[in-house]
């Protein structure tokens, strides 16, 4: 996605190697200044610092009662990136982490209303391949029928899925399921949201864990990971709200070699 190249926690990173090349330099009173964020990059990267971020993003978008009483009937799937270049659009083990999950949590929820339709919205085409297409057709091998199957693959920001989803033909009925990671789940329930939609939020992708160990306290990269993940989303749902970045949304009909 688009938004991907926004890493709050890169940014902190080169930040603080620049203090640290200028640092004999700067006034003392900067220098206090430049500490607290490379205090706070290195807090990021302990894992209960980590988890109490993302525990408490997760935890912004519980599963409504009056959803589950009475379910929209149509599902729709965010795509979460590939990890490498697919070879055709069964090579499945080319999608990332999160699409998998993403899916799977898709397609279980479609098991339990087998009335409602599948839209899948992402189409990211840094590979050739599109993550949309990738995901329609694993789909299709979990066995979600293709006619009931809508793919949205012009989007490449968690704003142009909800603004390209709302211009689908047939338009989908203003209630739906909206399925993603659950830590994105704030951001993307507010563009659909703005779209025009009703949102019944159904996160999957949970990753959030309790202490289990002693490494729990100690650096790790993967609560770099979880903090990096934690603040995209603050800073991508706070761009939305303030109305940035929606200039790039694109026309969705525009074919993929054009845009």
């Amino acid at each position: 996605m688009l938004s991907s190249f926004f890493s709050p926690l890169r940014f902190g990173i080169l930040f603080a190697l620049l203090v640290v090349l200028i640092w004999r330099w700067l006034p003392r009173w900067m220098r206090a200044l430049a500490l607290v964020p490379l205090l706070a990059c290195v807090l990021m990267t302990l894992p209960w610092v980590a988890n109490a971020m993302i525990g408490w993003q997760e935890g912004r978008s519980a599963v409504s009662e009056s959803c589950l009483q009475s379910p929209p009937h149509a599902v729709v799937v965010l795509s979460g990136g590939t990890t490498r270049q697919p070879t055709d659009e069964t090579d499945f083990s080319a999608l990332g982490e999160s699409s998998l999950r993403r899916l799977i949590g898709a397609v279980d929820r479609l098991r339990q209303q087998p009335d409602a339709r599948l839209v899948i919205s992402g189409g990211s085409t840094v590979y050739g391949v599109g993550e949309g297409a990738l995901m329609r057709a694993f789909a299709e091998r979990l066995g979600v029928a293709g006619e009931n199957t809508m793919l949205e693959n012009a989007s490449h920001s968690t704003w142009q899925n909800a603004q390209f989803v709302r211009a689908l033909e047939p338009a989908l009925p203003s209630r739906i399921w909206l399925v993603t990671s659950a830590a994105h789940m704030p951001r993307s329930r507010y563009a659909f949201e703005q779209a025009g939609f009703e949102v019944c939020a159904w996160p999957v992708d949970a990753r959030y864990t309790r202490a289990n160990s002693v490494g729990y306290y100690l650096p790790s990269s993967d609560a770099l990971e979880k903090s990096d993940a934690v603040l995209h989303e603050w800073f991508g749902e706070a761009a939305y709200r303030l109305g940035w970045f929606r200039s790039l949304t694109r026309n969705p009909w525009a074919s993929v070699d054009g845009r």
